[in-house]
């Protein structure tokens, strides 16, 4: 996930990595390690990362500041990249802590339990084989997830993939659910990340469960103001858009509904090392029981609307909640 309308905040040996010249790059790895995006763990720090992506910045920045009150030290490696850089790091212990989102985790697992022939080759990516309600993913989660790892209660804010459309549209052409678009009549042009593709509720998905045809118009911001400006200036018919964001009431944007629950429930869940600390797990338990679905959205328009950084937002909120240090 990569969004490009959030403030800068502390940048990360990753980051600085980022901004050098390849050769520069590899010089500064090879004085160091083979792999340039390692974690370096400093002694008696728990590490928190987080995706690349505003919104899960600002909740791994409430789940630092939170340890962080509870006398703990954090070490923050954010904006890791998408799910094949951040959990070989949590695997292997380089971090700690990482907020995720419950229906994309687990399908992903199983993606990589089917690629290794150890789940149901043809139910792992089957839009109508994995759990429909937030309770089952969590299960089936506990279920699947690598030893050394653990996932806690999750959230009761979700930050889940939408099909959505300009309002104009969804009044032209009666739009209200997805299967609603195949009275376009032809393939329908979709704005998402190249990696939707692969969903479970992408194309092919779309196709076998609602009997709608997908072609994905590739726009790699996760929803962000290019996908925004593809589907309002009307290059696209429908837009992949997270649905805590604050663009889609900015811009009148119609979120489809799913009633075949072809998009497994996405509450935003803390992926930890099974060994993290009793008071880590506390701390994060705390932030969770409190983040709702409209705690989350108004974190968010303060990163979108005020330009914020994630360090800024989350103190506050902690303040307000009664959990700063």
């Amino acid at each position: 996930m990569n969004r490009q309308n959030h403030p800068v905040t502390r940048p990360t040996r990753r980051a600085m990595l980022a901004g050098l010249g390849a050769g520069a790059a590899a010089l500064l790895a090879g004085c160091s390690d083979a792999n340039p995006f390692a974690v370096h763990r400093r002694k008696g720090s728990i590490v928190v990362g987080s995706q690349q992506y505003y919104s899960n910045e600002i909740i791994a920045e409430l789940f630092a500041q939170a340890i962080e009150a509870k006398g703990l030290t954090v070490q923050r490696e954010f904006r890791i990249g998408q799910r094949e850089a951040y959990l070989p790091e949590i695997a292997s212990g380089s971090i700690d802590v990482i907020p995720e989102y419950g229906g994309n985790l687990l399908q992903h697992y199983q993606r990589v339990s089917a690629t290794a022939g150890t789940g149901p080759a043809a139910g792992a990516a089957s839009p109508a084989a994995g759990p429909t309600t937030a309770e089952a993913v969590q299960e089936e989660l506990t279920r699947i997830l690598p030893g050394g790892l653990r996932v806690l209660a999750p959230a009761e804010a979700t930050d889940q993939d939408s099909f959505a459309v300009t309002r104009a549209s969804a009044e032209e052409h009666g739009l209200t659910s997805i299967g609603d678009l195949a009275g376009l009549g032809r393939a329908v042009r979709m704005a998402a990340n190249s990696e939707f593709m692969a969903r479970p509720y992408g194309p092919a998905g779309v196709k076998s469960v609602y009997g709608v045809d997908i072609e994905v118009t590739p726009v790699e911001d996760s929803g962000g103001p290019l996908t925004v400006k593809a589907l309002t200036d009307g290059s696209v018919d429908v837009a992949d858009i997270y649905s805590s964001d604050p663009v889609i009431e900015a811009n009148g944007l119609v979120i489809l509904e799913d009633p075949a629950g072809l998009i497994a429930p996405q509450r935003v869940t803390p992926l930890v090392a099974e060994a993290l600390a009793p008071t880590a797990v506390e701390a994060i338990d705390a932030v969770c029981a409190r983040l709702g679905p409209g705690q989350l959205r108004a974190l968010n328009a303060r990163s979108t609307g005020e330009q914020l950084a994630a360090e800024v937002i989350a103190a506050d909120w902690l303040a307000a909640q009664g959990l700063a240090g």
